[in-house]
């Protein structure tokens, strides 16, 4: 599958972990493709072999949807693991030209071009592995796939002298964004936590979302669950966007209500970042603070510019430590941005803004 792009090349394909660890010594690889599931040595278990070999490797973990595999792609992503793609169940829905495979072509040169800038993980390529089972490949030709960003000017906006207090932060992320969240929010809870609520869209399917909100609840100082449609937004709650739904502020009298729609997608995705900006921004006008963190494509870009012509403030992740600079490189370069981060700059910085309520 991965071999008929001209960008890659497959210099493995392996059917256990042990043999993805062997093959590692061996070959100069920029990203891997895990499977979980695998004989001798599964996915989860390979995973910190080959970081150990490898601290910089890029490691997609690949699983069939079930609640199981979501809570164990989870599980790696914290173990190290940069990023997760559902594989479907059906073998006629991985070959030819599915969803999957220009999804997973996609990931690995964006993640072959990430390890050649060499980012960094937050807290703790040659090309893709991968089991059929385990699948390693190089991407040395990845670079021309994917054109270095031209250097473009970045304006950050002056902050208000007075800024409003902030009712509501609403944060947006994508490839590499579970970690950048668990690292922004686990950074917040040390310094004493904030009141305001937030809201969460990470580009996910569903299972996975359901997954990603008891992860942050074990995390953060205040509860998470995936949002509803229909209930009002409170303090000290965290809403995580369900897979396959926009999720929207409304006003209701003088309450805040979560929407749930399967409105079209945007920028190709939905959950999506853009029109819950929007709806922030409507609903919350100057008092809103949005964040966005690393992930492809430019998701977000729009809906800040929403944001900051409301009168509210934007924070983005810098490039260095974003997996991908897609959504906050798009943020940035709009010039809608008050700071632009480390991504473990974010957490206290954010705090900062709420404790001025």
């Amino acid at each position: 599958m991965l071999q008929s792009d001209p960008d890659i090349t497959v210099v493995a394909s392996v059917s256990n972990g042990q043999l993805a660890v062997q093959a590692l010594d061996k070959h100069d690889i920029e990203v891997v493709i895990l499977d979980i599931e695998m004989p001798v040595l599964d996915g989860l278990s390979a995973l910190p072999k080959l970081l150990a070999r490898d601290p910089d490797l890029k490691i997609i973990m690949a699983s069939t949807l079930t609640l199981r595999n979501a809570e164990i792609s989870l599980q790696a992503l914290q173990a190290g693991a940069t990023e997760y793609l559902p594989k479907p169940s059906a073998s006629r829905d991985i070959t030819g030209d599915s969803p999957f495979k220009r999804e997973l072509v996609s990931k690995v040169k964006a993640l072959g071009q990430a390890r050649r800038r060499g980012v960094r993980r937050p807290g703790p390529a040659t090309t893709a592995a991968r089991s059929r089972d385990s699948l390693a490949t190089r991407t040395a030709a990845a670079a021309a796939a994917i054109p270095a960003r031209p250097a473009v000017p970045i304006t950050l906006r002056r902050p208000a002298v007075t800024p409003e207090p902030v009712d509501i932060i609403a944060i947006g992320s994508s490839t590499g964004g579970p970690q950048a969240l668990f690292a922004v929010l686990s950074s917040i809870a040390k310094l004493g936590g904030v009141s305001q609520p937030m809201l969460i869209t990470q580009h996910m399917p569903a299972t996975f979302t359901t997954i990603l909100a008891g992860h942050i609840s074990r995390i953060a100082t205040m509860e998470a669950r995936e949002a509803e449609n229909g209930e009002v937004v409170r303090n000290n709650r965290i809403y995580v966007a369900p897979g396959d739904y926009h999720m929207l502020v409304e006003s209701k009298g003088v309450d805040k209500v979560l929407r749930l729609t399967q409105d079209p997608p945007e920028n190709f995705c939905r959950p999506a970042v853009d029109p819950m900006f929007r709806s922030v921004a409507r609903a919350y006008g100057r008092r809103v603070l949005g964040v966005v963190l690393t992930g492809m494509g430019s998701d977000g870009a729009k809906g800040s510019g929403d944001v900051v012509k409301a009168g509210g403030t934007v924070i983005a992740q810098d490039e260095a430590t974003s997996v991908v600079w897609g959504m906050p490189g798009a943020t940035a370069q709009a010039g809608v941005c008050t700071a632009i981060l480390p991504v473990n700059d974010i957490g206290p910085w954010i705090y900062k803004m709420a404790s001025k309520r």
